[in-house]
């Protein structure tokens, strides 16, 4: 096997691990939906076992994506980006970029709400920097609930208890950089000449 092949299969894994925990599917569930045991998926995640077709097909239709996509296949000819947005607990997520681990970045959608929801606090591990685009956004990060308005950006450990929602009932456009816990992305003031 040539190295760019090695290369390729190498990132397989990660890139299967990180899609099926933003897909918030667990090994079991995953093993029950495609037949491929528990113990193949674990090794296949790992790197101990190496891709193949028959273990990437119906991963590929469990994730409704392109077999492409599982291992990061350049595309060919349209340069076009076809992103395709995961809806989550009520909101858009639409992915900007395409690299298994590290930071990820997306533009998040929340929808209008009739009345504001009452705050449901999640924890989970990563760092997460957000940027409003448009509408205005109810942050609560531990015991801090804030509103930030469009231009306005946070940053937080996402191990601490966090909620993001409409602060006004209006729909709320963001910028979301999540990283793995300990990677930070920081917004620098501009120096004055």
């Amino acid at each position: 096997m040539d190295r760019e092949t090695e290369d390729v299969l190498d990132v397989v894994g990660p890139r299967l691990r990180a899609l099926r925990r933003d897909r918030g599917i667990t090994l079991a569930d995953l093993a029950a939906t495609t037949g491929v045991s528990e113990s193949t998926l674990s090794r296949l995640e790992s790197g101990q076992r190496r891709a193949t077709l028959e273990l990437l097909l119906p991963l590929a239709r469990t994730y409704d994506v392109p077999l492409d996509d599982l291992v990061g296949a350049p595309r060919t000819g349209d340069p076009r980006i076809h992103l395709k947005p995961i809806h989550r607990h009520g909101m858009t997520f639409i992915p900007l970029s395409r690299r298994p681990g590290g930071t990820q970045a997306f533009k998040m959608l929340i929808p209008a709400q009739p009345k504001p929801l009452e705050p449901t606090l999640q924890t989970h591990e990563g760092f997460e920097w957000l940027y409003v685009l448009n509408g205005r956004l109810r942050l609560v990060v531990g015991d801090r609930d804030l509103t930030l308005p469009p231009g306005e950006a946070a940053e937080f450990d996402t191990s601490l208890p966090h909620f993001l929602g409409t602060a006004d009932g209006g729909v709320v456009e963001l910028l979301i950089l999540f990283g793995l816990q300990g990677v930070r992305s920081h917004v620098r003031p501009a120096t004055k000449s």
